[in-house]
């Protein structure tokens, strides 16, 4: 039988994916080039706002409509958030949590022989473990993610996560370093450390996010290492220190910020300010050479006014990231935030996306030039429909060549020598 994959979400939910087909070609399942020819499709949903909710449903649809006799197993975030809302799974035969990927093999066997739908969400308990799993290929690329933590403690007023996610736990490092090392001799050059927050790796366990990064550094014939999105907690000048004397470590630091305004931080219920953040930023620029420090901003949470708005604009103009996502609110039933006063008019929201948009933007413009007349490897990966090679470089930029001798999976001397908007162009050097 065949299956198709559809991923939704973030690196977490793709390494998660990856695992779910390993072990379904494991069992004797084929891939499937679409959706459209599949016997299987796995949807692998993500539940962090409304918008992500709403394309879950629009696959489920499309693949209901396109392929009626193929078998959908619905899995991830959205089930596990809202296990009661049984209109979400009405045209799915399996629906899986975050706590059944394991199962998903006998779950298939079981419905092929039943022909009944399945629903195996089970919820998270305080003190679970870490669910055992492990890859040994990401996607037939050259850079690969490993999930090394999971859950999260903090619930931030607007966020659904810690409920579809539970608590905090990591993997093992005698289990990463053997993940790693497995990655490692299947060609893999580079290795992406991800989780839901992952800067809280290694807490239950008397750990931190140092010790997995030095354990994969220690990895023969992986050549990059590299962090996934972090929180600015446990993100002290000794951690960092200690991330910048590991030659392996690449210096992109994807920084959550979501507002640079205090009065709109406490709402939210982060657990920093803007003077803490604004301290691990200089801490990062003064302990990386060319760093590239990105984020993502939230505008129009509840309450903000317009001078918490300008507040963050400012913030963000006085730090200067090389790429932000900017996202306007989502209202999130469950969480706190959907409770609270003061919610702000869709119009409005929209408006200050837009005006946020146009300042990262400069900011992003100005950090590719920053980098033209540098000397830097790149790790190239994919040649893209106008023939140019892609790659990117330790701190995440990304370059194009155009050069026949260039090969995927080649790490290459490059001089950067044109600026675009997200990206440079560079000339091999020999």
């Amino acid at each position: 039988m065949k299956f198709y994959s559809i991923t939704l979400g973030c690196k977490v939910n793709q390494y998660e994916s990856e695992m779910m087909a390993e072990l379904l070609l494991s069992a004797g399942y084929t891939k499937a080039e679409s959706y459209a020819e599949c016997d299987v499709c796995i949807i692998n949903s993500c539940t962090v706002t409304a918008t992500g909710d709403a394309k879950n449903r629009k696959y489920i649809h499309r693949v209901r409509r396109e392929n009626p006799n193929c078998i959908i197993v619905l899995c991830g975030c959205m089930p596990q958030a809202f296990s009661d809302d049984f209109a979400l799974f009405s045209e799915c035969d399996i629906v899986m949590g975050n706590t059944a990927r394991r199962e998903l093999v006998p779950a298939l066997d079981e419905f092929l022989t039943t022909r009944q739908p399945i629903v195996r969400i089970t919820p998270h308990e305080k003190g679970e473990s870490f669910e055992q799993m492990t890859i040994s290929a990401f996607n037939e690329r050259t850079r690969a993610c490993i999930k090394i933590q999971d859950g999260c403690n903090r619930f931030c007023t607007y966020c659904i996560i810690p409920y579809a996610r539970g608590r905090v736990r990591s993997k093992p490092l005698d289990e990463l370093k053997k993940e790693a090392e497995t990655l490692a001799r299947n060609g893999f050059r580079e290795i992406v450390l991800v989780g839901i927050n992952l800067s809280a790796y290694g807490e239950e366990l008397g750990l931190g996010l140092d010790d997995a990064v030095t354990a994969v550094c220690a990895v023969d014939g992986i050549e990059r290492v590299r962090l996934g999105s972090i929180e600015p907690e446990r993100m002290t000048a000794d951690i960092l220190e200690k991330f910048a004397a590991e030659p392996k470590f690449c210096p992109h630091f994807h920084l959550s910020l979501q507002a640079g305004c205090d009065n709109t931080l406490k709402r939210m219920r982060r657990h920093y300010d803007t003077a803490e953040y604004a301290r691990i930023v200089g801490d990062i620029r003064r302990l990386f050479e060319n760093p590239s420090i990105t984020t993502d901003v939230m505008v129009g949470f509840v309450g903000e006014t317009q001078e918490d708005f300008d507040a963050s604009v400012a913030f963000c103009d006085r730090i200067g990231f090389a790429k932000t996502h900017v996202f306007p609110y989502s209202r999130r039933k469950g969480t706190v935030a959907d409770r609270m006063d003061g919610h702000i008019d869709e119009h409005v929201k929209h408006e200050r996306a837009d005006i946020m948009i146009a300042h990262t933007l400069q900011e992003q413009r100005a950090f590719m030039q920053s980098q033209v007349g540098r000397v830097e490897d790149v790790l190239f990966e994919t040649k893209a429909r106008d023939g140019a090679f892609e790659g990117y470089t330790k701190n995440y930029t990304k370059v194009k060549v155009k050069d026949d001798g260039v090969k995927g999976g080649e790490i290459v001397r490059v001089r950067l020598v044109e600026a675009h908007d997200d990206y440079c162009v560079g000339e091999v050097l020999r």
